[in-house]
């Protein structure tokens, strides 16, 4: 598909054609032919969140953090009058973002992707799902001594098992999803102020560049994951083994294998590619994640590597080690 495509259109017609696809979603076509795409989103007035997830996961701490960030914070909206409160964002000159908190208690949870989809014809607007292990969800309930909301008078693990396919439909199209089972309250609002805290005139778009090890699993929030388990692996050098990826001399023997580096500019790419339709598209935050086998020398070196072009490509990134040893 690719391939014919570049056949048939010019280089320089493409972004054009690109912009006007996404146009649907983002403004109207005239604007998006005369403005590239990658800036798209910052032309529409305002910026929405949709902060879920499951009850005790940490939303009330994480709308407080989103409120000291500077959006206007709403909890328990009905779902049925977000399309107007969006419309009230995308016209007001005060409030430039918002944050909307939604939770099980709402009965309309089944809708929330058909609403979604007609919020982001107004509005960039960014999905954040909380959630946590079920017997870290347990204890945080037996610790505060409070009953869950859905169920008052069932077991705890009951009501948070109902509650999670309850609330499946909205899990499935969220942008942002958050495992806080390790986070306490701190780390937890130094994690959401990384990822949303910005400087007036920056692109909304912030990337982050992770690496992981497969033997841990594959991390949950990642959007994009590569398998750079092809390429040689220092752990067999054993000069390499007790270091990590950050080592200059680690990151210099793995990028000295010509499929490194090939490795890296296709994926540099590929990405230059996809960005500019993921920003059109309304999406804040993306997660590109690099595995090889302990997420301790390759994935490490890449990620890094990545972080830097990125940067260097205008976009807003930050790199996270998830196993790599500290």
């Amino acid at each position: 598909m690719a391939k014919g495509g570049s056949a048939k259109k010019a280089p320089a017609k493409r972004p054009k054609k690109s912009a006007a696809v996404k146009a649907v979603a983002t403004k109207p076509p005239s604007k998006s032919r005369k403005t590239p795409a990658a800036k798209s989103v910052t032309a529409l007035h305002g910026e929405l969140v949709v902060l879920t997830g499951l009850s005790g996961s940490g939303k009330l701490s994480a709308l407080k953090t989103f409120e000291d960030l500077g959006y206007y914070a709403v909890d328990n909206l009905p779902l049925e009058l977000i399309p107007q409160f969006a419309d009230l964002v995308r016209g007001s000159n005060e409030i430039t973002r918002a944050v909307l908190g939604v939770d099980v208690r709402e009965g309309l949870i089944e809708r929330f992707p058909a609403i979604l989809q007609q919020v982001r014809k107004v509005l960039p607007t960014t999905v954040v799902y909380l959630e946590a292990a079920d017997d870290v969800l347990v204890r945080r309930y037996s610790e505060t001594r409070r009953p869950h909301p859905l169920r008052r008078n069932e077991l705890v693990s009951d009501s948070i098992r109902a509650e999670r396919t309850r609330m499946e439909p909205i899990r499935n199209v969220a942008d942002v999803l958050l495992d806080t089972s390790k986070f306490n309250v701190h780390e937890l609002r130094a994690h959401i102020d990384s990822q949303f805290s910005r400087r007036e005139g920056e692109q909304a778009l912030l990337l982050s560049t992770m690496s992981f090890g497969f033997k841990n699993g594959v991390p949950p929030e990642a959007d994009l994951v590569f398998d750079v388990r092809f390429l040689p692996n220092p752990h067999f050098v054993p000069e390499f083994r007790p270091l990590t990826g950050r080592d200059a001399r680690v990151a210099e023997y793995v990028k000295s294998f010509p499929q490194t580096m090939e490795f890296l500019d296709r994926t540099t790419e590929l990405l230059k590619f996809l960005l500019p339709h993921y920003v059109a598209e309304g999406k804040s935050y993306l997660t590109i994640a690099f595995g090889c086998t302990g997420g301790q020398h390759r994935s490490v070196a890449l990620a890094e590597d990545m972080k830097k072009r990125l940067t260097d490509a205008g976009y807003r990134a930050k790199v996270t080690h998830r196993d790599m040893p500290r």
